[in-house]
């Protein structure tokens, strides 16, 4: 039995990394979506409308893997194999044109009833059969099952692909080369100046701690007990929170040893497998051997929503928020 939950914990880890390991770094193109807008009797709007919608395409940007895409006109269908991907769609206003999702989207709600096309190995046939106008892959795919993604581009179907986004900035771009395909850019400037705002008033108040708690990530339980380091969302979450990474020795995603971790002391554990694992605080609460832990001994173990902290979207700031809440609630508490 443990051998097995050991070998689902691996895969919890590396399918989290995967999630996370997609974003971009591209250029934007600004655009004004008056097709969207509510309809109007002024005529001559309409047609200004029309045309500042024809200028903004063709556009030519460079995706993650360095291949130059360039998309003839506004794309009005849609699929995303990748769970941020889909996120940062929704949030830009193009959720609409979705004809498929991966089988792992589940944010917002409504994209749990788009057509499903797969995940790392994607239903090439299906994704043929529903011909969008623009496919958006990973790097994952490009370097795994490139020769799918030419019978894609054949098929005369576009395809975008998304690298790894390990910081905000990383999630910034991301969101702008979407933004740049859909012909929604305004829509990310303003994501992004919320989150970079939200971010500003948590800085802000940080700047009252003065003694910095110690935070161990826990991303999936025992045996195999996994954590972030440095290079990734939760590292830079706890630098914006003032909290010290427990882990901040090591880079990415590594694996320690109870002994190791309980030599660490952190004085917050934070656990972020609640989906996968039921009372996560209560597992880590009763692990032999740790009673004499600061974060067990303050019963300071809370778990968090993987999804916010992980995934390079909109919604990472909310990440940042509760954090920031469980580990200072002197500080950002309501």
């Amino acid at each position: 039995m443990m051998k097995r939950w050991g070998l689902f914990s691996l895969f919890v880890v590396l399918s989290l990394a995967l999630l996370a390991g997609c974003g971009s770094k591209s250029n934007d193109s600004p655009k004004q979506q008056a097709k969207d807008e509510t309809p109007t009797t002024d005529t001559t709007d309409q047609t200004q409308g029309e045309e500042q919608d024809t200028h903004l395409f063709p556009v030519t940007f460079t995706d993650d893997v360095g291949r130059e895409v360039t998309i003839e006109k506004d794309p009005e269908t849609l699929i995303s194999i990748q769970t941020s991907t889909t996120e940062i769609l929704y949030a830009l206003g193009a959720g609409d044109r979705l004809i498929g999702v991966s089988d792992y989207c589940n944010y917002p709600t409504e994209a749990l009833e788009v057509q499903k096309v797969g995940g790392q190995d994607m239903d090439a046939e299906l994704i043929m059969t529903l011909q969008p106008d623009v496919v958006f892959a990973t790097k994952y795919h490009f370097d795994n099952h490139e020769d799918i993604l030419k019978q894609y581009e054949e098929a005369g179907i576009k395809v975008v692909v998304t690298g790894s986004a390990t910081s905000f900035e990383d999630a910034y771009q991301t969101m702008r080369m979407l933004a740049t395909a859909t012909g929604t850019s305004d829509k990310a400037e303003e994501i992004i100046k919320d989150m970079k705002d939200r971010r500003a008033v948590i800085e802000e108040k940080a700047k009252e701690i003065t003694e910095p708690k110690k935070v161990w990530v826990e991303v999936s339980p025992g045996p195999d007990i996994f954590t972030t380091g440095t290079n990734t969302f939760m590292h830079e979450m706890l630098q914006i929170i003032h909290a010290t990474n427990a882990a901040e020795d090591h880079e990415g995603w590594v694996k320690l040893t109870e002994e190791e971790i309980v030599a660490l002391n952190p004085d917050v554990i934070i656990t972020t497998y609640g989906y996968y694992v039921d009372n996560p605080a209560e597992g880590v609460l009763a692990r032999d051997g740790w009673q004499e832990v600061n974060a067990i001994k303050d019963n300071q173990v809370f778990d968090v929503d993987s999804d916010t902290v992980t995934r390079p979207g909109p919604r990472l700031i909310e990440g940042v928020e509760q954090l920031a809440k469980l580990i200072y609630p002197e500080v950002f508490g309501e």
